[in-house]
Protein backbone atom coordinates (compact mmCIF):
# COMPACT_ATOMS: atom_id res chain seq x y z
CA UNK A 1 0.00 0.00 0.00
CA UNK A 2 1.42 3.82 -0.87
CA UNK A 3 1.55 5.40 2.32
CA UNK A 4 3.87 6.92 5.13
CA UNK A 5 3.46 3.95 7.26
CA UNK A 6 3.14 0.47 6.29
CA UNK A 7 0.58 -1.58 7.76
CA UNK A 8 0.33 -5.24 7.93
CA UNK A 9 -1.55 -6.57 5.07
CA UNK A 10 -4.76 -7.06 7.93
CA UNK A 11 -4.29 -3.97 9.26
CA UNK A 12 -4.74 -3.25 5.19
CA UNK A 13 -7.53 -4.98 4.70
CA UNK A 14 -9.71 -3.88 7.31
CA UNK A 15 -9.17 -0.26 7.20
CA UNK A 16 -10.13 -0.48 3.30
CA UNK A 17 -13.20 -2.69 4.32
CA UNK A 18 -14.32 -0.22 6.88
CA UNK A 19 -13.74 2.60 4.79
CA UNK A 20 -15.67 1.04 2.06
CA UNK A 21 -18.76 0.64 4.34
CA UNK A 22 -18.50 3.72 6.01
CA UNK A 23 -18.34 5.64 2.34
CA UNK A 24 -21.07 3.76 0.59
CA UNK A 25 -18.92 1.97 -1.83
CA UNK A 26 -19.70 -1.91 -0.50
CA UNK A 27 -22.35 -3.67 1.79
CA UNK A 28 -22.27 -7.39 2.66
CA UNK A 29 -25.95 -8.03 1.29
CA UNK A 30 -28.70 -8.98 3.85
CA UNK A 31 -27.37 -7.74 6.74
CA UNK A 32 -30.60 -7.22 8.14
CA UNK A 33 -31.19 -10.88 8.22
CA UNK A 34 -27.90 -11.85 9.02
CA UNK A 35 -25.90 -11.81 5.64
CA UNK A 36 -25.33 -14.73 3.14
CA UNK A 37 -21.59 -15.20 2.20
CA UNK A 38 -20.63 -14.71 -1.47
CA UNK A 39 -22.56 -11.29 -1.66
CA UNK A 40 -22.39 -7.81 -1.74
CA UNK A 41 -24.28 -4.73 -2.06
CA UNK A 42 -23.00 -1.61 -4.60
CA UNK A 43 -23.66 1.59 -2.74
CA UNK A 44 -23.89 4.95 -4.24
CA UNK A 45 -20.13 5.23 -4.27
CA UNK A 46 -19.48 1.55 -4.96
CA UNK A 47 -22.26 1.69 -8.11
CA UNK A 48 -20.57 5.24 -9.36
CA UNK A 49 -17.16 3.93 -9.19
CA UNK A 50 -17.87 0.25 -10.79
CA UNK A 51 -20.23 2.22 -13.73
CA UNK A 52 -16.94 4.32 -14.12
CA UNK A 53 -14.62 0.89 -14.36
CA UNK A 54 -16.76 -0.60 -16.89
CA UNK A 55 -17.30 2.55 -18.69
CA UNK A 56 -13.75 2.61 -19.41
CA UNK A 57 -13.40 -0.96 -20.41
CA UNK A 58 -16.19 -0.03 -23.16
CA UNK A 59 -14.47 2.89 -24.21
CA UNK A 60 -10.93 0.86 -25.26
CA UNK A 61 -12.36 -2.18 -25.98
CA UNK A 62 -15.65 -1.04 -27.96
CA UNK A 63 -15.01 2.42 -28.99
CA UNK A 64 -11.27 2.25 -29.51
CA UNK A 65 -11.13 -1.19 -30.82
CA UNK A 66 -14.02 -1.72 -32.39
CA UNK A 67 -15.53 -4.45 -30.58
CA UNK A 68 -19.38 -4.85 -31.34
CA UNK A 69 -21.30 -5.29 -27.74
CA UNK A 70 -23.80 -7.84 -26.59
CA UNK A 71 -26.24 -8.46 -23.52
CA UNK A 72 -27.26 -11.71 -23.32
CA UNK A 73 -29.90 -13.96 -21.17
CA UNK A 74 -28.35 -14.81 -17.34
CA UNK A 75 -30.68 -18.06 -17.13
CA UNK A 76 -29.62 -20.39 -20.56
CA UNK A 77 -31.09 -23.92 -21.03
CA UNK A 78 -29.16 -27.22 -19.82
CA UNK A 79 -27.62 -28.01 -23.65
CA UNK A 80 -25.50 -24.71 -24.05
CA UNK A 81 -23.48 -25.77 -21.00
CA UNK A 82 -23.52 -29.75 -22.44
CA UNK A 83 -21.99 -28.47 -25.23
CA UNK A 84 -19.98 -26.03 -23.66
CA UNK A 85 -18.59 -28.47 -20.81
CA UNK A 86 -19.17 -26.86 -17.93
CA UNK A 87 -21.51 -29.71 -17.04
CA UNK A 88 -19.09 -31.88 -16.78
CA UNK A 89 -15.82 -29.78 -16.22
CA UNK A 90 -16.94 -26.72 -14.05
CA UNK A 91 -16.00 -28.12 -10.29
CA UNK A 92 -13.83 -27.73 -7.01
CA UNK A 93 -13.44 -30.29 -4.55
CA UNK A 94 -15.70 -30.21 -1.34
CA UNK A 95 -14.20 -31.68 1.86
CA UNK A 96 -16.88 -31.46 5.35
CA UNK A 97 -15.85 -31.70 9.05
CA UNK A 98 -16.94 -34.85 10.44
CA UNK A 99 -17.66 -33.17 13.82
CA UNK A 100 -19.49 -29.40 12.74
CA UNK A 101 -20.28 -30.27 9.27
CA UNK A 102 -18.43 -27.26 7.65
CA UNK A 103 -17.44 -27.37 4.19
CA UNK A 104 -14.44 -26.19 2.42
CA UNK A 105 -12.90 -26.12 -0.86
CA UNK A 106 -9.91 -28.60 -0.43
CA UNK A 107 -7.65 -26.19 -2.25
CA UNK A 108 -7.90 -23.50 0.37
CA UNK A 109 -7.00 -25.56 3.24
CA UNK A 110 -3.32 -26.37 1.53
CA UNK A 111 -2.73 -22.86 0.72
CA UNK A 112 0.72 -21.99 2.17
CA UNK A 113 1.01 -25.32 2.08
CA UNK A 114 1.71 -26.15 -1.65
CA UNK A 115 3.27 -23.56 -3.95
CA UNK A 116 -0.04 -24.32 -6.25
CA UNK A 117 -2.87 -26.64 -4.69
CA UNK A 118 -5.49 -25.28 -7.12
CA UNK A 119 -4.03 -27.13 -10.04
CA UNK A 120 -3.84 -30.69 -8.16
CA UNK A 121 -5.95 -33.67 -9.20
CA UNK A 122 -8.51 -35.23 -6.76
CA UNK A 123 -6.11 -37.96 -5.71
CA UNK A 124 -2.81 -35.45 -5.14
CA UNK A 125 -4.94 -33.15 -3.17
CA UNK A 126 -6.35 -35.85 -0.72
CA UNK A 127 -2.59 -36.88 -0.16
CA UNK A 128 -1.61 -33.75 0.47
CA UNK A 129 -4.22 -33.33 2.76
CA UNK A 130 -3.40 -36.24 4.93
CA UNK A 131 0.55 -35.42 4.36
CA UNK A 132 0.54 -32.50 6.17
CA UNK A 133 -2.53 -33.21 8.67
CA UNK A 134 -5.18 -30.69 7.81
CA UNK A 135 -8.25 -30.53 10.09
CA UNK A 136 -11.01 -28.64 10.16
CA UNK A 137 -10.13 -24.40 10.37
CA UNK A 138 -13.24 -23.94 12.38
CA UNK A 139 -13.32 -26.68 15.18
CA UNK A 140 -10.13 -28.74 14.50
CA UNK A 141 -12.27 -31.84 13.47
CA UNK A 142 -11.60 -34.55 11.10
CA UNK A 143 -12.23 -33.82 7.21
CA UNK A 144 -13.28 -36.30 4.40
CA UNK A 145 -11.52 -36.42 1.48
CA UNK A 146 -12.10 -34.46 -1.41
CA UNK A 147 -15.34 -34.88 -3.52
CA UNK A 148 -16.28 -33.27 -7.11
CA UNK A 149 -18.80 -30.49 -6.57
CA UNK A 150 -20.23 -28.84 -9.37
CA UNK A 151 -20.51 -24.96 -9.59
CA UNK A 152 -23.80 -24.18 -11.61
CA UNK A 153 -27.04 -22.85 -9.93
CA UNK A 154 -29.76 -24.93 -11.34
CA UNK A 155 -33.18 -23.52 -11.82
CA UNK A 156 -36.85 -24.17 -13.98
CA UNK A 157 -37.89 -22.59 -16.54
CA UNK A 158 -41.49 -22.19 -16.89
CA UNK A 159 -44.52 -24.00 -14.33
CA UNK A 160 -44.71 -27.16 -13.07
CA UNK A 161 -41.41 -29.36 -13.76
CA UNK A 162 -40.83 -26.90 -16.51
CA UNK A 163 -37.28 -27.22 -18.58
CA UNK A 164 -34.08 -27.29 -16.64
CA UNK A 165 -31.87 -24.35 -16.90
CA UNK A 166 -29.01 -22.55 -15.17
CA UNK A 167 -27.76 -19.13 -14.10
CA UNK A 168 -24.63 -18.38 -16.09
CA UNK A 169 -21.09 -19.37 -14.73
CA UNK A 170 -19.70 -16.90 -17.56
CA UNK A 171 -21.03 -13.95 -20.33
CA UNK A 172 -19.22 -15.99 -22.89
CA UNK A 173 -22.02 -18.57 -23.76
CA UNK A 174 -24.04 -15.60 -24.80
CA UNK A 175 -21.57 -14.96 -27.47
CA UNK A 176 -20.76 -18.37 -28.58
CA UNK A 177 -24.60 -18.91 -29.20
CA UNK A 178 -25.26 -15.93 -30.96
CA UNK A 179 -22.22 -16.32 -33.14
CA UNK A 180 -24.11 -16.60 -36.65
CA UNK A 181 -26.65 -12.49 -36.32
CA UNK A 182 -22.66 -11.81 -34.66
CA UNK A 183 -20.37 -12.79 -37.65
CA UNK A 184 -23.35 -11.38 -39.97
CA UNK A 185 -23.20 -7.81 -38.28
CA UNK A 186 -19.04 -8.10 -37.83
CA UNK A 187 -20.09 -7.22 -42.10
CA UNK A 188 -18.85 -11.63 -42.10
CA UNK A 189 -14.98 -10.94 -41.86
CA UNK A 190 -12.18 -12.43 -39.74
CA UNK A 191 -10.67 -11.23 -37.29
CA UNK A 192 -13.94 -9.48 -35.40
CA UNK A 193 -14.97 -8.95 -31.62
CA UNK A 194 -17.84 -9.03 -29.03
CA UNK A 195 -17.64 -7.64 -25.83
CA UNK A 196 -20.29 -8.19 -23.00
CA UNK A 197 -20.87 -6.71 -19.52
CA UNK A 198 -22.78 -8.71 -17.11
CA UNK A 199 -23.30 -11.07 -14.00
CA UNK A 200 -21.80 -14.39 -13.93
CA UNK A 201 -23.24 -17.07 -10.96
CA UNK A 202 -20.70 -19.69 -9.07
CA UNK A 203 -22.42 -21.84 -6.39
CA UNK A 204 -19.16 -21.42 -4.57
CA UNK A 205 -18.06 -23.78 -2.19
CA UNK A 206 -16.92 -21.76 1.02
CA UNK A 207 -16.59 -18.02 -0.60
CA UNK A 208 -14.49 -15.82 1.76
CA UNK A 209 -12.20 -12.83 1.41
CA UNK A 210 -14.91 -10.15 0.50
CA UNK A 211 -16.01 -9.07 -3.21
CA UNK A 212 -12.56 -11.21 -4.32
CA UNK A 213 -14.69 -14.65 -4.60
CA UNK A 214 -18.39 -13.98 -4.99
CA UNK A 215 -21.75 -16.09 -5.80
CA UNK A 216 -23.10 -13.37 -7.88
CA UNK A 217 -20.66 -11.25 -9.85
CA UNK A 218 -19.77 -8.69 -12.52
CA UNK A 219 -17.70 -9.48 -15.69
CA UNK A 220 -16.73 -8.28 -18.74
CA UNK A 221 -15.38 -10.14 -21.50
CA UNK A 222 -14.19 -10.12 -25.12
CA UNK A 223 -14.29 -12.90 -27.49
CA UNK A 224 -11.90 -12.13 -30.65
CA UNK A 225 -12.59 -14.41 -33.57
CA UNK A 226 -9.58 -15.37 -35.68
CA UNK A 227 -9.08 -17.17 -38.74
CA UNK A 228 -7.08 -20.36 -37.14
CA UNK A 229 -3.57 -19.62 -39.14
CA UNK A 230 -4.13 -15.96 -38.34
CA UNK A 231 -3.99 -15.29 -34.71
CA UNK A 232 -3.47 -10.89 -35.50
CA UNK A 233 -5.70 -8.46 -34.31
CA UNK A 234 -6.50 -5.20 -36.33
CA UNK A 235 -4.65 -2.94 -33.90
CA UNK A 236 -0.89 -2.45 -34.39
CA UNK A 237 0.85 -4.21 -31.76
CA UNK A 238 4.10 -1.72 -31.89
CA UNK A 239 1.32 0.98 -30.02
CA UNK A 240 1.99 -1.62 -26.79
CA UNK A 241 5.33 -3.23 -27.74
CA UNK A 242 7.68 -1.00 -25.27
CA UNK A 243 5.39 -1.73 -22.19
CA UNK A 244 7.18 -2.74 -19.35
CA UNK A 245 5.44 -6.64 -18.14
CA UNK A 246 6.78 -9.14 -15.40
CA UNK A 247 6.10 -12.23 -16.53
CA UNK A 248 5.66 -15.65 -15.03
CA UNK A 249 6.02 -18.21 -17.41
CA UNK A 250 4.77 -21.59 -16.67
CA UNK A 251 8.77 -22.92 -17.13
CA UNK A 252 11.15 -20.61 -15.48
CA UNK A 253 11.47 -17.90 -13.04
CA UNK A 254 9.52 -14.33 -13.06
CA UNK A 255 11.40 -11.97 -15.70
CA UNK A 256 10.73 -8.42 -16.70
CA UNK A 257 10.22 -7.74 -20.05
CA UNK A 258 8.79 -5.53 -22.91
CA UNK A 259 5.96 -7.01 -24.69
CA UNK A 260 7.38 -7.20 -27.88
CA UNK A 261 10.33 -8.79 -26.08
CA UNK A 262 7.92 -11.11 -24.89
CA UNK A 263 6.04 -12.42 -28.20
CA UNK A 264 9.88 -12.59 -29.67
CA UNK A 265 11.10 -14.58 -27.48
CA UNK A 266 8.17 -16.86 -28.00
CA UNK A 267 7.31 -16.33 -24.59
CA UNK A 268 3.79 -15.45 -25.51
CA UNK A 269 2.37 -17.49 -28.27
CA UNK A 270 0.56 -15.23 -30.67
CA UNK A 271 0.37 -11.69 -31.64
CA UNK A 272 -3.43 -11.04 -30.78
CA UNK A 273 -2.63 -12.78 -27.21
CA UNK A 274 -0.15 -10.58 -26.98
CA UNK A 275 -2.09 -7.40 -27.91
CA UNK A 276 -4.85 -8.32 -25.37
CA UNK A 277 -2.10 -7.90 -22.98
CA UNK A 278 -1.16 -4.58 -23.65
CA UNK A 279 -4.83 -3.17 -24.12
CA UNK A 280 -5.44 -5.00 -20.40
CA UNK A 281 -2.27 -3.68 -18.95
CA UNK A 282 -3.65 0.13 -20.03
CA UNK A 283 -6.66 -0.26 -19.10
CA UNK A 284 -5.80 -1.45 -15.39
CA UNK A 285 -3.10 1.10 -14.89
CA UNK A 286 -5.60 3.41 -16.28
CA UNK A 287 -8.46 2.65 -13.76
CA UNK A 288 -5.67 2.59 -10.54
CA UNK A 289 -3.91 -0.53 -10.09
CA UNK A 290 -0.34 -0.17 -9.54
CA UNK A 291 1.58 -1.32 -12.35
CA UNK A 292 4.64 -2.15 -9.72
CA UNK A 293 1.93 -4.57 -8.18
CA UNK A 294 0.68 -6.13 -11.65
CA UNK A 295 2.11 -9.10 -12.82
CA UNK A 296 0.94 -11.86 -15.88
CA UNK A 297 1.32 -15.46 -14.73
CA UNK A 298 0.77 -18.03 -17.36
CA UNK A 299 -1.22 -20.97 -16.27
CA UNK A 300 0.31 -24.41 -15.80
CA UNK A 301 -1.01 -26.73 -18.01
CA UNK A 302 -2.45 -29.02 -15.15
CA UNK A 303 -4.38 -26.00 -14.07
CA UNK A 304 -5.60 -24.88 -17.96
CA UNK A 305 -9.19 -24.42 -18.13
CA UNK A 306 -10.81 -27.30 -20.40
CA UNK A 307 -11.04 -25.17 -23.23
CA UNK A 308 -8.09 -22.73 -23.23
CA UNK A 309 -4.69 -24.12 -24.63
CA UNK A 310 -3.00 -21.50 -23.39
CA UNK A 311 -3.73 -18.64 -20.46
CA UNK A 312 -1.84 -15.82 -18.68
CA UNK A 313 -3.71 -14.22 -15.81
CA UNK A 314 -2.86 -10.87 -15.06
CA UNK A 315 -2.51 -10.63 -10.87
CA UNK A 316 -2.71 -7.95 -8.59
CA UNK A 317 -0.67 -7.77 -4.99
CA UNK A 318 -3.01 -7.44 -2.13
CA UNK A 319 -3.50 -7.61 0.98
CA UNK A 320 -5.08 -11.06 0.48
CA UNK A 321 -1.70 -12.39 -1.81
CA UNK A 322 -1.29 -12.11 -5.76
CA UNK A 323 -4.73 -12.24 -6.93
CA UNK A 324 -6.35 -12.77 -10.64
CA UNK A 325 -7.99 -10.02 -12.02
CA UNK A 326 -7.99 -10.96 -15.73
CA UNK A 327 -7.66 -14.32 -17.24
CA UNK A 328 -6.44 -13.90 -21.00
CA UNK A 329 -6.85 -17.48 -22.75
CA UNK A 330 -6.42 -18.90 -26.21
CA UNK A 331 -9.33 -21.02 -26.38
CA UNK A 332 -8.89 -22.37 -29.84
CA UNK A 333 -12.01 -23.58 -31.31
CA UNK A 334 -13.48 -25.37 -28.63
CA UNK A 335 -16.71 -23.06 -28.25
CA UNK A 336 -17.93 -22.86 -31.48
CA UNK A 337 -16.52 -26.46 -32.18
CA UNK A 338 -19.00 -27.84 -29.31
CA UNK A 339 -22.22 -26.13 -30.13
CA UNK A 340 -21.63 -26.43 -34.08
CA UNK A 341 -21.43 -30.45 -33.36
CA UNK A 342 -24.16 -30.26 -30.48
CA UNK A 343 -26.81 -27.65 -31.82
CA UNK A 344 -27.10 -29.31 -35.65
CA UNK A 345 -26.11 -26.01 -36.71
CA UNK A 346 -23.33 -25.13 -39.12
CA UNK A 347 -21.27 -22.43 -37.46
CA UNK A 348 -18.44 -22.44 -39.63
CA UNK A 349 -17.66 -19.31 -41.91
CA UNK A 350 -16.38 -18.96 -45.73
CA UNK A 351 -13.10 -17.50 -46.00
CA UNK A 352 -12.13 -16.11 -49.23
CA UNK A 353 -8.95 -16.66 -50.91
CA UNK A 354 -6.81 -13.79 -52.32
CA UNK A 355 -7.60 -15.75 -55.53
CA UNK A 356 -8.76 -18.45 -56.93
CA UNK A 357 -6.56 -21.37 -56.60
CA UNK A 358 -6.44 -24.97 -58.27
CA UNK A 359 -5.70 -27.60 -55.73
CA UNK A 360 -6.47 -31.42 -54.83
CA UNK A 361 -9.42 -31.85 -53.13
CA UNK A 362 -11.00 -34.96 -51.28
CA UNK A 363 -14.42 -35.23 -52.28
CA UNK A 364 -17.60 -37.11 -50.85
CA UNK A 365 -19.45 -39.25 -53.86
CA UNK A 366 -22.32 -40.35 -52.39
CA UNK A 367 -23.43 -44.29 -52.33
CA UNK A 368 -26.84 -43.98 -52.81
CA UNK A 369 -27.98 -47.75 -52.49
CA UNK A 370 -26.68 -47.33 -49.14
CA UNK A 371 -28.66 -43.52 -48.24
CA UNK A 372 -31.67 -44.45 -49.39
CA UNK A 373 -32.57 -47.30 -46.85
CA UNK A 374 -30.99 -45.06 -44.46
CA UNK A 375 -32.32 -41.68 -44.67
CA UNK A 376 -35.56 -42.12 -46.80
CA UNK A 377 -37.14 -38.52 -47.43
CA UNK A 378 -33.90 -36.77 -46.35
CA UNK A 379 -31.69 -38.93 -49.19
CA UNK A 380 -31.45 -36.33 -51.86
CA UNK A 381 -30.95 -34.11 -49.71
CA UNK A 382 -28.03 -35.96 -47.93
CA UNK A 383 -26.64 -37.16 -51.40
CA UNK A 384 -26.68 -33.39 -52.77
CA UNK A 385 -24.81 -32.44 -49.34
CA UNK A 386 -21.88 -35.06 -49.53
CA UNK A 387 -21.32 -33.51 -53.36
CA UNK A 388 -20.91 -30.07 -51.92
CA UNK A 389 -18.44 -31.78 -49.03
CA UNK A 390 -15.07 -32.69 -48.69
CA UNK A 391 -12.28 -34.87 -46.85
CA UNK A 392 -12.82 -32.06 -43.82
CA UNK A 393 -16.01 -33.11 -42.86
CA UNK A 394 -15.19 -36.84 -42.24
CA UNK A 395 -13.98 -37.31 -38.03
CA UNK A 396 -11.98 -38.98 -36.65
CA UNK A 397 -14.95 -41.92 -36.13
CA UNK A 398 -15.35 -42.47 -40.05
CA UNK A 399 -18.71 -40.51 -39.96
CA UNK A 400 -18.98 -37.05 -42.24
CA UNK A 401 -20.90 -34.20 -40.40
CA UNK A 402 -22.18 -32.04 -43.39
CA UNK A 403 -25.25 -29.53 -43.29
CA UNK A 404 -28.74 -30.03 -43.93
CA UNK A 405 -30.08 -26.67 -45.55
CA UNK A 406 -33.91 -26.09 -43.54
CA UNK A 407 -37.07 -24.46 -45.06
CA UNK A 408 -36.24 -21.37 -42.47
CA UNK A 409 -32.74 -20.88 -44.37
CA UNK A 410 -31.16 -22.63 -41.34
CA UNK A 411 -29.17 -25.62 -41.66
CA UNK A 412 -29.12 -28.62 -39.37
CA UNK A 413 -25.78 -31.18 -38.91
CA UNK A 414 -26.14 -34.88 -40.15
CA UNK A 415 -24.15 -37.74 -39.42
CA UNK A 416 -23.51 -39.48 -42.68
CA UNK A 417 -21.91 -43.25 -42.00
CA UNK A 418 -18.99 -44.23 -44.08
CA UNK A 419 -20.49 -47.04 -45.88
CA UNK A 420 -22.66 -44.12 -47.44
CA UNK A 421 -20.06 -42.23 -49.25
CA UNK A 422 -16.76 -42.63 -50.82
CA UNK A 423 -13.60 -40.03 -51.03
CA UNK A 424 -12.03 -39.04 -54.69
CA UNK A 425 -9.65 -36.97 -55.21
CA UNK A 426 -10.56 -34.30 -57.73
CA UNK A 427 -8.37 -31.21 -59.17
CA UNK A 428 -10.65 -27.73 -57.93
CA UNK A 429 -10.19 -23.96 -58.70
CA UNK A 430 -11.10 -22.93 -55.46
CA UNK A 431 -12.14 -19.44 -54.34
CA UNK A 432 -12.00 -19.66 -50.49
CA UNK A 433 -12.47 -22.44 -47.73
CA UNK A 434 -14.97 -23.02 -44.69
CA UNK A 435 -13.51 -22.79 -41.54
CA UNK A 436 -14.39 -22.62 -37.51
CA UNK A 437 -13.07 -19.55 -35.86
CA UNK A 438 -10.67 -19.65 -33.37
CA UNK A 439 -10.71 -17.55 -29.91
CA UNK A 440 -8.66 -15.68 -27.95
CA UNK A 441 -10.73 -14.46 -25.03
CA UNK A 442 -9.66 -11.23 -22.57
CA UNK A 443 -11.82 -12.39 -18.98
CA UNK A 444 -12.11 -9.81 -16.28
CA UNK A 445 -13.27 -9.72 -12.79
CA UNK A 446 -14.73 -6.31 -12.58
CA UNK A 447 -15.69 -6.85 -8.64
CA UNK A 448 -11.52 -8.07 -8.24
CA UNK A 449 -11.05 -4.74 -10.39
CA UNK A 450 -12.62 -2.89 -7.86
CA UNK A 451 -11.27 -3.99 -4.82
CA UNK A 452 -8.33 -3.72 -6.41
CA UNK A 453 -8.44 0.15 -6.87
CA UNK A 454 -9.53 0.74 -3.55
CA UNK A 455 -6.81 -1.33 -1.90
CA UNK A 456 -4.12 0.02 -4.27
CA UNK A 457 -5.48 4.10 -3.98
CA UNK A 458 -5.61 3.54 -0.21
CA UNK A 459 -3.09 5.79 1.52
CA UNK A 460 -2.58 7.91 4.72
CA UNK A 461 -1.05 10.85 5.22
CA UNK A 462 -0.26 13.17 8.23
CA UNK A 463 -2.64 15.75 9.24
CA UNK A 464 -1.85 19.16 10.59
CA UNK A 465 -1.69 18.38 14.77
CA UNK A 466 0.61 14.99 13.34
CA UNK A 467 -2.74 12.57 12.92
CA UNK A 468 -3.88 9.84 10.27
CA UNK A 469 -6.08 10.98 7.50
CA UNK A 470 -7.04 8.87 5.30
CA UNK A 471 -6.60 9.56 1.48
CA UNK A 472 -8.17 7.77 -1.01
CA UNK A 473 -6.73 8.41 -4.17
CA UNK A 474 -8.95 7.47 -7.39
CA UNK A 475 -7.80 8.29 -10.50
CA UNK A 476 -10.06 11.39 -11.58
CA UNK A 477 -11.77 9.83 -14.92
CA UNK A 478 -12.93 6.36 -12.59
CA UNK A 479 -13.50 8.51 -8.95
CA UNK A 480 -17.66 8.44 -8.60
CA UNK A 481 -17.74 11.98 -7.23
CA UNK A 482 -15.46 14.53 -9.51
CA UNK A 483 -15.55 17.51 -7.50
CA UNK A 484 -17.07 19.15 -4.09
CA UNK A 485 -18.48 22.25 -4.04
CA UNK A 486 -18.39 23.78 -0.84
CA UNK A 487 -19.51 27.68 0.20
CA UNK A 488 -16.87 28.40 3.07
CA UNK A 489 -19.80 30.16 5.27
CA UNK A 490 -23.83 29.28 4.52
CA UNK A 491 -24.49 33.11 4.53
CA UNK A 492 -23.72 36.28 2.68
CA UNK A 493 -25.05 34.40 -0.27
CA UNK A 494 -21.63 32.60 -0.66
CA UNK A 495 -24.39 29.22 0.00
CA UNK A 496 -26.25 30.38 -3.36
CA UNK A 497 -23.20 30.94 -5.70
CA UNK A 498 -21.82 27.78 -4.45
CA UNK A 499 -24.99 25.94 -5.17
CA UNK A 500 -25.26 27.78 -8.69
CA UNK A 501 -21.58 26.61 -9.16
CA UNK A 502 -22.73 22.88 -8.23
CA UNK A 503 -25.74 23.22 -10.60
CA UNK A 504 -23.36 23.92 -13.93
CA UNK A 505 -20.95 20.90 -12.88
CA UNK A 506 -24.01 18.68 -12.43
CA UNK A 507 -25.88 20.26 -15.85
CA UNK A 508 -23.02 18.63 -17.69
CA UNK A 509 -23.18 15.32 -16.50
CA UNK A 510 -20.39 15.77 -13.66
CA UNK A 511 -21.00 13.95 -10.05
CA UNK A 512 -20.55 16.12 -7.67
CA UNK A 513 -20.72 16.56 -3.57
CA UNK A 514 -22.00 19.81 -1.93
CA UNK A 515 -21.39 20.03 2.03
CA UNK A 516 -21.65 23.07 3.91
CA UNK A 517 -21.36 21.19 7.12
CA UNK A 518 -18.37 21.90 9.57
CA UNK A 519 -15.71 23.50 9.15
CA UNK A 520 -13.69 24.02 5.50
CA UNK A 521 -10.87 21.72 6.82
CA UNK A 522 -13.11 18.88 8.04
CA UNK A 523 -14.80 19.05 4.66
CA UNK A 524 -11.65 18.67 2.40
CA UNK A 525 -11.09 15.52 4.83
CA UNK A 526 -14.09 13.88 4.44
CA UNK A 527 -13.66 14.38 0.14
CA UNK A 528 -9.94 13.14 0.42
CA UNK A 529 -11.28 9.99 2.35
CA UNK A 530 -14.50 9.17 0.04
CA UNK A 531 -11.76 10.26 -3.25
CA UNK A 532 -12.97 12.90 -4.49
CA UNK A 533 -10.38 14.72 -6.89
CA UNK A 534 -10.92 17.78 -6.29
CA UNK A 535 -12.57 20.41 -4.44
CA UNK A 536 -14.45 24.31 -5.22
CA UNK A 537 -14.38 26.20 -2.35
CA UNK A 538 -16.94 29.83 -2.65
CA UNK A 539 -15.50 32.27 -0.29
CA UNK A 540 -15.59 36.37 0.19
CA UNK A 541 -13.42 36.95 -2.43
CA UNK A 542 -15.56 35.42 -4.99
CA UNK A 543 -18.01 37.67 -4.92
CA UNK A 544 -15.58 40.80 -5.98
CA UNK A 545 -12.99 38.72 -8.46
CA UNK A 546 -15.98 35.70 -9.46
CA UNK A 547 -13.70 33.06 -9.06
CA UNK A 548 -13.43 30.14 -6.65
CA UNK A 549 -10.07 28.47 -4.95
CA UNK A 550 -9.36 25.03 -6.48
CA UNK A 551 -7.64 22.49 -4.46
CA UNK A 552 -6.19 19.09 -5.55
CA UNK A 553 -6.49 15.87 -3.32
CA UNK A 554 -3.07 14.37 -3.90
CA UNK A 555 -1.06 17.50 -3.80
CA UNK A 556 -3.28 20.07 -1.26
CA UNK A 557 -2.33 22.19 -3.53
CA UNK A 558 -4.64 25.16 -4.13
CA UNK A 559 -5.16 27.84 -7.73
CA UNK A 560 -7.93 30.77 -8.28
CA UNK A 561 -9.90 30.05 -11.51
CA UNK A 562 -12.60 31.84 -13.00
CA UNK A 563 -16.49 30.88 -12.33
CA UNK A 564 -16.71 31.76 -16.01
CA UNK A 565 -14.45 28.60 -17.40
CA UNK A 566 -15.41 26.23 -14.43
CA UNK A 567 -16.68 23.64 -16.21
CA UNK A 568 -14.28 23.41 -18.91
CA UNK A 569 -11.25 23.51 -16.22
CA UNK A 570 -12.59 20.58 -14.06
CA UNK A 571 -13.14 18.64 -17.04
CA UNK A 572 -9.82 19.37 -18.15
CA UNK A 573 -8.22 18.59 -14.52
CA UNK A 574 -10.56 15.39 -14.59
CA UNK A 575 -9.31 14.20 -18.27
CA UNK A 576 -12.93 13.92 -19.33
CA UNK A 577 -12.70 16.70 -22.03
Amino acid sequence: MKQDHDLADQDTREAVTSLAKRRGYLWPSFELYGGMRGFYDYGPMGTALKRNIQGLWLRLWVGEEGMIELDSALVNPRPVFEASGHLAEFEDFLVQCADCNANFRADQLLEGLHPNPDALSEEELAGQLEEHGVTCPECGGPISSPTSFNLMFGTRAGPGEGREAYLRPETAQGIFVNFSHLYRLGRERLPFGVAQLGRGFRNEISPRQGIIRLREFNMAEVEAFFHPQKRQWAGDLRKYADTQLTLVPNEGDEIRVTLGEALEKGIMCNEALAYFVGVTTRFLIGVGVDPERLRYRQHLQTEMAHYASDCWDGEAKLSYGWTELVGIADRGDFDLRRHHEHSGQDLRVFVPFPEPVEMEVERLTPVHKELGPRFRGDAKAVAEALMEADASAVGADGMATIPIPEADGKTRLVQVPPECFKLETVVEKRTGEKVLPHVVEPSFGIDRILWTVLEHSFTQRKGEEGEAMTVLKLPPVVAPVTVGVFPLVSKDGLDAIAEEVDGKLRGVGLRTLYDASGSIGRRYARADEAGVPFCITVDHETKEDESVTVRWRDTQDQERLPISHIVTSVKQLAGLD
